[in-house]
């Protein structure tokens, strides 16, 4: 790799990324310190699982990525393969049969993979359909495409990851030249079939691929003191987040000083609801300050999708740009209670080795295609 190469990745969306991986250390230091004996344990663990994605993502930086076209087929088929053979061997965890371990190895989790293998062999199946997204029936082979992976993580279930395949689907068809009337009709029919599959499932007890305390978990987010437990059942995460953030005010209470974080009433803190921990420990100014990050982080990755020289390129950047989206988008709005709890991980800040590695490996494709998608001036 030519060290010119190099010089021209963007600087302002590495340091965006850096700011935002230490400040997400900071807050897992203080929302992991009661958790385990050890106070340390999970930013350790998280620290371990960011040296590997720096490792992979500088791999990537190194590699062409334009040679993953041709393998297209193969990695379609190992994520489908993945896919089943998780249903199949998988572990539960939280009512998700998504996890597997190998040998001694802490148990990962393929589907946060599998967003990228994905987005990577639905830019190839794009690129090659370009010009030819204009009516449903054109459309029809890239939702099922994208439609068979949606349907094995529904039956793990994991409707949090299938709805991030969801939205990855409809910004990549876009960015393709998928035509914007005909989008937004399927988005809109979408939503209304939903909706009917939802009035029919509780007028008519309509079987759901979901567990009874997962759509509770979906039902109660408009008021989650109507749980059917005075706010002690599904409501409960919904509830402690809020009052978190409540009491965190404009400026927090302090790192290590917030009561719902250090006294254990806000579950899943250091996972689903970190956020909750940045709004009660650095109040609205921290909270504030983390989502300018995200916005400048997802506004030079658009920069970088724009600029690049071919459109395989472009469709990467715009998968892994709409992935980030969907995540912080839903992460905080369960957080602040505007969204339903899914299970969503914040990109970057959130405890998780398969999802950091994920969002790195993410990275390591953006940085690639960035610096493949300028000229190099002698």
């Amino acid at each position: 790799m030519n060290v010119k190469r190099f010089k021209l990745m963007d600087k302002y969306f590495l340091a965006t990324l850096v700011t935002i991986l230490v400040f997400g250390m900071v807050i897992l230091s203080s929302a992991s310190a009661g958790i385990s004996s050890d106070p340390y344990l999970y930013l350790k663990k998280q620290g371990a699982f960011l040296i590997l994605g720096i490792v992979f993502a500088f791999l990537l930086i190194r590699f062409d990525y334009t040679q993953l076209e041709k393998y297209s087929p193969y990695l379609y088929g190992l994520a489908l393969v993945t896919l089943i053979v998780v249903l199949i061997f998988g572990s539960e965890v939280r009512g998700t049969t998504g996890w597997i371990g190998i040998g001694g190895l802490p148990p990962v989790q393929p589907a946060e993979f599998t967003k990228i293998i994905l987005i990577l062999t639905f830019a190839d199946f794009l690129s090659r359909r370009k010009g030819e997204l204009n009516t449903f029936a054109q459309l029809l082979p890239c939702l099922v495409y994208m439609g068979i992976p949606f349907i094995l993580i529904m039956m793990q279930p994991d409707l949090g990851t299938a709805l991030v395949y969801v939205v990855i689907t409809v910004g990549m068809m876009y960015i393709a030249g998928a035509n914007p009337s005909l989008l937004t009709k399927l988005i809109i029919g979408s939503v209304l079939a939903i909706a009917l599959v939802v009035f029919l499932h509780f007028r008519f007890n309509m079987w759901l691929p979901l567990d009874d305390y997962q759509f509770k978990r979906l039902s109660v987010f408009v008021n989650p003191y109507q749980d059917g437990q005075g706010g002690r059942g599904a409501g409960w995460n919904t509830i402690q987040s809020l009052i978190a953030i409540g009491a965190g005010g404009f400026k927090g209470t302090g790192l290590y000083l917030g009561t719902q974080v250090q006294l254990n009433f806000l579950p899943e803190r250091h996972t689903d609801f970190i956020f909750a921990v940045i709004g009660e420990e650095f109040g609205f100014m921290g909270a504030a300050f983390l989502i300018v990050l995200y916005g400048f982080l997802l506004a030079r990755a658009l920069v970088i999708c724009n600029n690049s020289r071919e459109l395989y390129g472009t469709l990467i950047v715009a998968g892994i740009t709409a992935m980030w989206l969907f995540h912080i988008f839903e992460n905080i709005g369960m957080c602040i209670g505007l969204m339903p709890i899914t299970g969503i991980p914040l990109p970057f800040v959130s405890y998780g080795g398969s999802s950091m590695l994920t969002n790195m490996v993410g990275v390591g494709l953006i940085l690639s295609v960035n610096i493949r998608g300028k000229k190099i001036v002698f």
